[in-house]
């Protein structure tokens, strides 16, 4: 691409932006704060999903010190259902030390900034240029399409050499002093435009420019990706245990999986072992508890980024025994609202009251 093509390419995609560009709540500000909310939504959640999360968050918590001051157990009930909960584990440190260490105002140098929990090298770019202008080049899933396509690079887009490249490329192409928006209408076009399945090319601003429609070749190969290799599966089993109009329920550790999640109690399954079984051996072993009464639920399949579960559901009652897990507590059913949950077992939850037809099955 020569100084012209360059020059042609950054006028008609940020005209086209002008005119095009979605209304979306964190574009009506500057605030770092605002911007940091959003990017870290935006992280593997579609825009849809994430808009009125966006505007739930930002009423509850508005500024950095609100949302320091909170306990971690808000901040999960809030983000209950948007996924990827070590984004909002991260949002809630990264508050305190952006409290501690730089009173409250969120850093604008990218040394600095990357050091925050959570802050990788996109979202440094993304708060860098759309709230304090510097001119940082975006790389997010959006854009690294639209250079694979635009500059016809076939090599995998999965390799640290092609993420290096990338980078590069989204520099080259950076329009100095409105990185602001810039970003946002590269971004934009792959989202709206150059899209992963059936792309717009014909509506496309830059058309007349992409490597990929100059030689007609077909968008939707590109980005070329390794074969993935197929996702282990487990069985998991979990079970709703009433005591006294109470049920019981577990967090998980604040590191790792889910973290800070509240679940049912249960486990994975051995091989060969029946899912009963497993139930059964998990909640005498684990919580040190004897239950009766068992009635299957459901079978509940899903996928996580690396691998996939089915959880088994069952419904139970408590015969005896003394609760020996440190994190688990007896609750009503009324009170779970209160507590965030994992997808899976909201809807083991789910399943649970939609099968509650008789006082046998419901707690209250």
């Amino acid at each position: 691409m020569n100084d012209a093509d360059l020059t042609a390419f950054r006028v008609a995609l940020m005209e086209w932006y002008q005119t095009h560009k979605r209304d979306l709540p964190w574009r009506n500000t500057c605030d770092p704060y605002a911007v940091w909310i959003s990017e870290m939504m935006l992280q593997q959640t579609r825009v849809a999903q994430a808009q009125p999360y966006f505007e739930r968050f930002m009423t509850r918590f508005p500024t950095v010190r609100v949302l320091a001051d909170a306990d971690i157990d808000e901040v999960l009930k809030l983000w209950e259902g948007l996924g990827y909960y070590a984004r909002a584990r991260n949002l809630h440190r990264a508050a305190r030390r952006i409290l501690d260490e730089h009173g409250g105002r969120i850093p604008d140098e990218r040394d600095v900034i990357a050091q925050l929990p959570g802050i990788g090298p996109y979202s440094a770019a993304a708060i860098l240029s759309i709230a304090y202008g510097k001119d940082e080049a975006v790389v997010d899933g959006n854009v690294i399409r639209v250079l694979v396509r635009l500059f016809l690079m076939t090599e995998p887009s999965d390799t640290p050499a092609f993420r290096r490249r990338a980078g590069e490329m989204a520099a080259f192409l950076l329009w100095p002093g409105r990185a602001a928006d810039f970003n946002q209408a590269m971004m934009e076009l792959g989202a709206t435009i150059c899209t992963p399945r059936s792309p717009r090319c014909a509506v496309c601003p830059v058309r007349h420019l992409c490597g990929t429609v100059a030689r007609m070749r077909n968008p939707e190969t590109l980005p070329c990706r390794r074969p993935r290799r197929a996702r282990p599966h487990h069985a998991m089993t979990a079970g709703i245990i009433l005591h006294n109009d109470r049920v019981l329920i577990v967090q998980r550790p604040m590191d790792g999986l889910l973290g800070g999640l509240w679940e049912f109690p249960g486990g994975r399954l051995q091989d060969g072992e029946l899912p009963e079984e497993g139930f059964v051996r998990e909640i005498r072993s684990t919580f040190g508890l004897e239950v009766g009464g068992l009635r299957y639920l459901a079978a509940i399949r899903h996928a996580f980024t690396h691998f996939e579960i089915t959880l088994h559901g069952f419904l139970c009652e408590w015969i005896s025994g003394e609760r020996a897990y440190p994190s688990a507590v007896w609750v009503t059913e009324t009170e779970l609202a209160g507590f965030a949950f994992s997808s899976a077992h909201n809807r083991l939850m789910t399943a649970w009251r939609e099968n509650a037809t008789s006082a046998q099955l419901r707690l209250l």
